[in-house]
């Protein structure tokens, strides 16, 4: 494979209590489940082991609490051969923490309290600027603050790195920093959150992409679960067709996939071969329960190939 490509990811860090059941609660329902684990999530992280799995050197930027979650959280990076020498761990702050829900089909509801990954600020990510200046890609989410997010991507893209966003989870997101990166990977949701229009890109995913494509001036890949993604580069629109699949765990599939595009990307693949490859990646992870735990490692993935 060569020299390792260079990705740096700055971002959130969770730990994950997940729970399964048949069928997710509705308001004010309590439905009783089964298999309940916890496990390293977080969609910065996840993202990052995604890269390192699948061969990449990575550095992570982010923010952990002062307790024993935030050291567990950071040894786990550290294991998958992760640098953390630019992860803060705040006095006073506690780790975040994500609550999963998992239905019998694989399908989630989240809700995340995330704690010390709101308080990741500028002046943290010039702390690795001589890290983001080596990177092939720099890969971002909407987990931490909107300036912190902001000033990574214009410091990278100073430097000339290509830039990676993941807006997620769905929210309104500056103009500024859409045309501040070259890639977006949203999934529907998000992608309508972006456009401001509801149900757009369940409606018609090509136009969808397009037009957030046009309101960006970059390129977008909207992933669409088992429907694969479309992908829109310079007015150019195609599909990427998914891999059929038993899923189990839906949890980390959208920041596998991200993690696997950024790997793809820095090794030289064309935007559509890549993101064949990251859904390749991404189906994978859905077999299995758990966000870190369901990622894929780089001979797994080319055993799929």
């Amino acid at each position: 494979m060569g020299v390792p490509v260079r990705i740096v990811v700055v971002g959130s860090t969770n730990t994950d209590m997940v729970a399964k059941a048949e069928r997710l609660p509705g308001p004010g329902e309590t439905v009783i489940g089964g298999a309940f684990v916890t496990v390293a999530g977080g969609k910065g992280a996840n993202q990052a082991v995604a890269a390192a799995r699948l061969g990449a050197q990575v550095t992570f930027v982010g923010a952990v609490g002062d307790d024993a979650l935030g050291v567990q959280a950071v040894a786990g990076l550290a294991a998958e051969g992760i640098d953390v020498s630019r992860v803060v761990a705040l006095p006073g702050q506690a780790s975040g923490v994500a609550l999963i829900l998992v239905d019998a089909e694989g399908q989630n509801s989240i809700m995340v309290a995330p704690g010390a990954n709101m308080a990741l600020t500028p002046a943290h990510v010039d702390q690795a600027a001589d890290a983001i200046a080596a990177a092939d890609v720099l890969v971002l989410q909407c987990e931490t603050p909107p300036a912190t997010v902001q000033h990574a991507a214009e410091l990278a893209r100073k430097q000339g790195v290509r830039v990676i966003l993941n807006p997620a989870p769905a929210q309104a997101v500056p103009v500024e920093l859409l045309r501040s990166v070259d890639l977006l990977t949203p999934n529907e949701s998000e992608a309508d959150a972006l456009l401001g229009d509801p149900g757009a890109a369940d409606a018609n995913p090509e136009r969808a992409a397009e037009a957030l494509a046009t309101l960006a001036g970059c390129a977008v890949i909207i992933t669409l679960g088992v429907q694969g993604a479309v992908a829109c580069q310079s007015s150019d629109i195609a599909r990427i067709a998914p891999r059929r699949v038993e899923a189990v765990d839906a949890t980390a599939a959208g920041d596998c996939f991200t993690g696997a595009l950024a790997v793809g990307l820095a090794e030289g693949l064309s935007l559509l071969d890549a993101a064949a490859r990251a859904t390749l990646a991404a189906s994978i992870s859905v077999t299995r329960l758990g966000a870190q735990r369901s990622l894929p490692t780089r001979a797994e993935l080319d055993a799929c190939t």
